[in-house]
């Protein structure tokens, strides 16, 4: 399991914008994450508490879209023991070269056989709510991955490319590619796309320009991966582009008086002087 980013780590994320990895996580812990996501999915909340944003359930949700839910983390202690886990943003600091990190969200997301694509899109496009703005972002896979099977596809070396609005839709596009062909041909190149494909447990990180998404699932099997969107430690809230991204349900985390962000939302998952959210522990082994 990869515990250290190393220098060619660096330059080949630096070149392509992105990195795979073969292993990221245990895989003995991976029934767990799997039962974890059905009871999301089920509207089973273990804390008590509803993720920020739940876009499908069993319920009611469509069964041709790809399920999504933001901040499992906060109804699940399976899947907070990943996603707020150190050694991971550690080699996130690591590879993005900040002096520390903390988690912005996640996404529990399930693309189960026949399911539709997702959008090709760039991260920080949505993200100028908060500054610096950078963000860095950490995808592992709970199932084997295919090119069929609707995994994630990056364009290598496109956080190069001039950074763009956000643009067609994420779930469900008619063509899913458009946008970043769009993005391709006003930088007068060919995309290069690039499909990871790993094993149950490993994943990649990528870049916040970096343009990336996924077709349908065409296999047999689920499309489970678990995705930590991070920033820098030392982020604070920018109320002059508050219009432009930060939305309706992040902006209710601003505190009154000052654009810090606060930890009990926002926490700090390492940094470089050895501090880290106090709170987590206690809530990780509750």
């Amino acid at each position: 399991m990869l515990s250290n980013i190393t220098e060619p780590d660096r330059a080949r994320f630096e070149t392509d914008g992105f990195l795979v990895v073969d292993r990221l996580i245990e895989t003995a812990i991976l029934p767990r994450l799997h039962r974890a996501f059905d009871d999301l999915f089920r509207g089973k909340f273990e804390t008590g508490v509803r993720p920020d944003e739940v876009n499908w359930q069993q319920q009611t949700g469509d069964p041709s879209l790809t399920r999504q839910i933001c901040n499992g983390w906060k109804a699940s202690l399976d899947i907070a023991g990943v996603v707020l886990d150190e050694r991971l943003g550690r080699m996130i600091g690591e590879l993005a070269g900040w002096p520390g990190v903390r988690i912005m969200i996640d996404n529990v997301i399930c693309k189960p056989p026949g399911a539709k694509s997702l959008g090709f899109h760039q991260d920080s496009a949505y993200l100028s709510w908060f500054t610096p703005s950078d963000l860095l972002t950490c995808w592992i896979a709970l199932d084997d991955t295919h090119a069929d099977g609707g995994t994630i596809e990056f364009v290598r070396a496109s956080h190069r490319w001039q950074p763009g609005a956000p643009e067609g839709e994420f779930h469900a596009p008619r063509d899913y590619r458009l946008p970043m062909r769009n993005a391709a041909a006003r930088e007068g190149v060919e995309a290069e796309i690039c499909f990871v494909e790993v094993g149950a447990g490993g994943g990649s990180f990528h870049h916040g320009w970096t343009w990336h998404g996924s077709g349908a699932n065409a296999g047999s099997t689920p499309r489970r991966s678990l995705v930590l969107h991070a920033m820098r430690s030392d982020v604070e809230y920018d109320p002059d582009h508050f219009d432009q991204g930060i939305g309706p349900i992040y902006s209710r985390y601003r505190r009154l008086g000052d654009n810090l962000l606060d930890e009990n939302y926002f926490p700090i998952l390492w940094r470089q002087d050895g501090y880290r959210t106090p709170q987590l522990e206690t809530y990780l082994n509750r």
